[in-house]
């Protein structure tokens, strides 16, 4: 992933480095368990231990010879070695140390972006209680509809963010699996017990039945995850943006002194990072797919997913930490301009009211409903045209007027009886963060207990 969308701690994991220092820690690990079985001299483990380094130039002048990254990682480690190098990589095929040594880099990106999505959902619950009794039109096919309030969208981002969240964190932990099961899978090196221990040392699940690989259901089920995540972040950002309209004016992007929204415009404030989340959750989207056609490799294993990996795996997990990351400080600094929503309810002329007065006239006029419909459709119709207040133009209607008093139509017009049941929705919010107790452990930097070990 280019720098400009790459988060410090998440690139930290994606260097080439990182990528070797992984991989020799499942060599180191099998030398070990290895060792323990009088396979490995002690004084060959100890200097293995002591002198074992990653030579990340080194590795890239070897493979310009051997056109094979594997074979020159395991060479330049057992130069840094010296004669007991020998028994490094020893019984071991390279997909052993490449997909565990992945599943060590995935766990660790996973454990991250579940500590993001725990920040993203504080923030959103966080603003939702705050925001509870804010009202807002709420819109339905662009369209006015009925009074909501931004307590309430902000609430139902969050516990979509919350689902998100449980699916990455089981595919996360899906992830953290290995194999040091050989060529075909068959221990035709190193016995089961052997890559039980080594395993269990890396905090790496044991794959059931491996080939030469790690089978690519469970990279796709991550991707697929991050994708879905994905979805929703573009669902709060494409809102921000439709809300953000000169012509709406509810929401605004945090808008840092100095910045600047257009270089021949300086009126310009636009929702640039609502829009750059849109265009990421693309990207991630099509890391799925390719995910997807990963699955599907020939015999016990072919190489075509290989490429694709080096590009798709960091880059959707550099992604979404960015994007959880940036999204979560848009909610945070979100100018919620109540005001406007105000004028934009009052700029509804009461339409919003019709299917009340349609209830009022079916159960207490005892009107029929299609007749009752009739009417009210036909006075919202003449009050958007002639954008006159519907209730003036009910309040006339013969047809009204003779079974309803201005009271009970008064009451079709009041915005509580829309929004009575608004805080016990927002109550439920106590199952992703209770309203009263201790710090949030995500705010106060302790772990939280949503998020598994590293391993």
């Amino acid at each position: 992933m280019i720098r400009r969308y790459t988060l410090p701690e998440m690139g930290a994991i994606w260097t080439e480095q990182a990528r070797f220092e992984a991989m020799l820690r499942v060599e180191l690990a099998v030398a070990r368990a290895q060792a323990a079985r009088g396979r490995v001299p002690g004084e060959a483990l100890a200097a293995l231990e002591a002198r074992a380094t990653v030579d990340v130039e080194r590795i890239a002048e070897i493979e310009r010879t051997t056109d094979h990254d594997v074979i020159a990682f395991v060479s330049q480690v057992a130069e840094s070695v010296g004669p007991e190098g020998r028994y490094l990589h020893l019984g071991l095929t390279s997909s052993d140390v490449v997909d565990t040594g992945l599943a060590i880099q995935l766990r660790a990106a996973g454990v991250l972006l579940l500590r993001d999505a725990d920040a993203l959902i504080a923030a959103l619950v966080a603003r939702a209680r705050a925001e509870a009794d804010t009202t807002m039109m709420g819109r339905t096919h662009s369209v006015h509809a009925e009074p909501t309030t931004m307590g309430l969208k902000l609430a139902g981002w969050a516990f979509e963010v919350d689902r998100g969240r449980t699916r990455l964190a089981t595919a996360v932990d899906e992830i953290g699996t290995g194999k040091i099961s050989g060529p075909v899978g068959t221990y035709s090196h190193l016995e089961p017990d052997i890559e039980a221990d080594v395993l269990a040392e890396l905090g790496l699940h044991v794959d059931p039945v491996s080939t030469q690989i790690v089978q690519r259901d469970r990279h796709a089920a991550l991707l697929t995850s991050i994708a879905i995540i994905g979805g929703t972040l573009e669902r709060i950002a494409t809102e921000v943006r439709n809300l953000q309209h000169t012509e709406i004016g509810e929401l605004q992007e945090p808008f840092r002194t100095g910045q600047k929204g257009s270089s021949a415009m300086p009126h310009k404030r636009n929702p640039i990072l609502a829009e750059r989340i849109a265009g990421m959750a693309r990207l991630l989207r099509g890391y799925a797919h390719t995910a997807l056609e990963d699955q599907p490799l020939w015999h016990e294993r072919d190489i075509s997913h290989s490429s694709a990996e080096r590009v798709i795996l960091p880059d959707a997990t550099t992604l979404l930490d960015y994007m959880l990351v940036r999204m979560t400080g848009l909610i945070g600094g979100l100018l919620v301009r109540s005001e406007r929503m105000r004028e934009n309810i009052d700029r509804g002329l009461g339409l919003h009211a019709s299917s009340r007065v349609l209830v009022v006239l079916v159960e207490k006029a005892g009107i029929s409903r299609e007749e009752a419909y009739a009417i009210v459709q036909r006075a919202a119709l003449r009050a958007a045209d002639e954008r006159t207040p519907l209730r003036d133009l009910v309040a006339v209607d013969p047809a009204v007027a003779q079974k309803l008093s201005l009271t009970d139509l008064d009451a079709c017009f009041d915005e509580a009886a829309f929004l009575r049941h608004v805080h016990a929705v927002i109550e439920r919010l106590d199952r992703l963060s209770p309203a009263s107790g201790p710090a949030d452990p995500v705010l106060s930097g302790t772990p939280s207990a949503k998020t598994p070990d590293a391993g």
